[in-house]
């Protein structure tokens, strides 16, 4: 494909972009297919010739885009949103087509500085005290897994790298039980192990850790002579909004020698509304901070930002210099390459830049709020309906919620086959949890383009679907 072939197809497919945003309302979310369906409409073996784009375009139409969940749509309510908002779908464009290897400042200059000040402009946005630096990983399991090394290298003196792991002594990472799997998944590739990985109870409204029982158990490791290295502590959990309290965290963990990391991943985002700053309380004394910008503020996947106050550490921990990645000649640069695991980056802070110059700090706190309010009033309608229980109250845009079962039958199984019913019914998409070992219903308003009347039409299908369930 070349010159104006280029320029009509990329006109077309910007086109079908727009169609697609302004019709999502009209499309089930999640679609309607069994296993199969989909491969089963392609070709089993790859063409010998080229075929022609028009072939290809409508294949893409009539093939893949029926059996594609439709994370943009204003009624997605499942998992926590990863949203896409226009302007940077237009950013994202310019990137592609540029397609630059961003690894280096030499290898693009402005992708490196732009990047440097799109991490300060969302330390001020979030209200992060000045000396936090950072970078933009590819999602939070990067970053989590960048901070488990970090606080492993760390603790065995910075031997972990040179020497390996065996012969030295057991390192422990603790966490409560409501952190994301990306934390276990960090501390297996760290070569912790799961084993090392001390899962604390939680307590309290918001399931936060245990702070007290949290110091039993460093103490105790050390006693036994294992070697207590981190805490990854949570804000805004995956489940239901688990929040641990920061504060008592980073003070534990500085009189203990702890490095701490927290996962804010979907939460952080509301952090540039200074009242929803309370969830994080002593936040500016935690050695790394994760949010995901493509979650709730609107930057399409991937970017997360990893803020770090001590970036030396970092480096050391992950940065390897061979001769043809070095930059002579230029002092006081910034290889961001050095930050991350991947040598590969590609230019994540365009999106930023154009999303926050197009809507504003203004612009996203009213997204926000609108969520957290309108989330809210939905877990009121729920409560006062018969049959229904808020299992855990809204943590900001996030609550959950079960509805009772038919006499004689399984709680768990009704609430399972409820939110199935609901999904398959399509006009809306949740997903379910387990709370203290039973099965609830999750409710999240996130989507970048959702209204009030999206979350009055969830209520309206949830105590439809539920009262048809009832019946049987």
């Amino acid at each position: 494909m070349h010159g104006n072939d280029f320029r009509n197809w990329s006109r077309r497919a910007a086109d079908w972009g727009a169609d697609y945003r302004q019709g999502l309302r009209d499309r089930p979310v999640r679609p309607r297919t069994q296993p199969g369906d989909i491969a089963a409409l392609i070709e089993t073996s790859p063409p010998e010739q080229a075929e022609p784009m028009e072939r290809i375009f409508a294949d893409f139409e009539q093939k893949i885009v029926p059996g594609m969940t439709h994370w943009q749509h204003p009624r997605f309510f499942a998992y926590f949103p990863a949203n896409s908002a226009p302007v940077s779908v237009v950013a994202e464009y310019l990137v592609t087509t540029m397609a630059a290897q961003c690894m280096l400042w030499q290898t693009s200059p402005a992708a490196t500085e732009l990047e440097t000040v799109m991490i300060d402009w969302l330390r001020q946005a979030l209200g992060l005290r000045q000396g936090f630096s950072g970078v933009i990983q590819d999602s939070a399991s990067s970053a989590t897994l960048a901070a488990v090394l970090t606080m492993r290298e760390r603790a065995l003196s910075w031997q972990g790298n040179a020497k390996g792991l065996a012969g030295q002594r057991p390192v422990r990472i603790y966490s409560s039980d409501q952190v994301h799997t990306s934390v276990d998944r960090a501390i297996w590739v760290s070569g912790v192990g799961a084993d090392n990985h001390v899962r604390i109870p939680t307590a309290g409204r918001w399931r936060g850790i245990d702070v007290d029982a949290l110091e039993r158990a460093i103490l105790a490791d050390r006693a036994a002579g294992l070697l207590p290295a981190g805490i990854v502590a949570c804000v805004g959990g995956t489940s239901v909004g688990g929040t641990d309290d920061i504060s008592a965290v980073t003070a534990l963990a500085k009189r203990e020698g702890l490095y701490v990391h927290v996962d804010a991943a979907w939460a952080g985002a509301a952090m540039i509304c200074p009242e929803f700053r309370h969830f994080w309380a002593g936040v500016d004394e935690a050695d790394s901070i994760v949010f995901n910008p493509h979650k709730w503020l609107g930057a399409q996947f991937d970017c997360s930002v990893q803020f770090v106050r001590d970036p030396e550490s970092l480096v050391k921990t992950l940065a390897i210099q061979p001769e043809y990645l070095k930059t002579h000649g230029k002092d006081g640069i910034v290889n961001y390459s050095e930050w991350s695991v991947p040598l590969g980056r590609r230019f994540r802070a365009l999106k930023l830049w154009f999303l926050l110059r197009a809507h504003g700090l203004e612009g996203l706190r009213t997204m926000i709020r609108n969520h957290v309010a309108w989330s809210a009033a939905l877990a009121g309608r729920l409560a006062e309906k018969p049959g229904f229980e808020i299992v855990t109250e809204p943590m900001l845009s996030l609550f959950s919620f079960r509805h009772a079962p038919n006499p004689g039958e399984d709680a768990d199984a009704h609430n399972l086959r409820l939110v199935n019913e609901i999904n398959d019914d399509g006009r809306i998409y949740l997903t379910q949890t387990r709370v203290d070992g039973k099965v609830a219903v999750r409710f999240q308003a996130g989507q970048f383009e959702a209204t009030e009347a999206d979350v009055d039409a969830a209520f309206d299908v949830i105590v439809e679907v539920a009262a048809r369930l009832g019946k049987g």
